[in-house]
């Protein structure tokens, strides 16, 4: 599997220097996530919002299935070089989308412990049922 399209390498190249730019201007950036990777045997999970000019960094949510998700840098490299059983690899989530900044996600992944169980508690809150969102959210 291709795990980023020319549109979403695009999109967090841009999303990159929009950074670059904010910070210069001490401008405030938080950018929804352009796409998101999982472990189809596992917890594991990251959704990136930015590509650095080397074209391999990628900066967002990473969540390895150990209850602490945590905003830093990853790379896509070594994404794509993991080797799972049965022959099989980290997939990108095709049909994942998101109008809900990194920020919101980090903090709900937080709070609930992992990506996947933050995307349960966004979607129930986008349709307005929050009751099982964490203090705080």
């Amino acid at each position: 599997m291709i795990l980023l399209t020319p549109q979403q390498r695009f999109a967090l190249r841009a999303n990159a220097v929009s950074a670059h730019i904010a910070e210069a201007t001490g401008e405030v950036f938080d950018p929804v996530p352009v796409v998101k990777f999982f472990n189809p045997l596992g917890a594991a999970t990251w959704l990136a919002t930015e590509l650095y000019d080397d074209g391999d960094t990628l900066f967002g949510l990473a969540d390895l299935g150990f209850g602490c998700p945590e905003l830093g840098v990853f790379s896509l490299a070594e994404i794509a070089g993991v080797v799972l059983p049965f022959g099989l690899g980290i997939e990108r989530d095709i049909g994942f989308s998101t109008p809900i900044c990194l920020s919101v996600w980090a903090d709900t992944a937080r709070r609930s412990g992992s990506i996947l169980f933050a995307e349960t508690l966004l979607r129930r809150a986008a349709r307005g049922d929050g009751s099982d969102l964490p203090p705080g959210s």
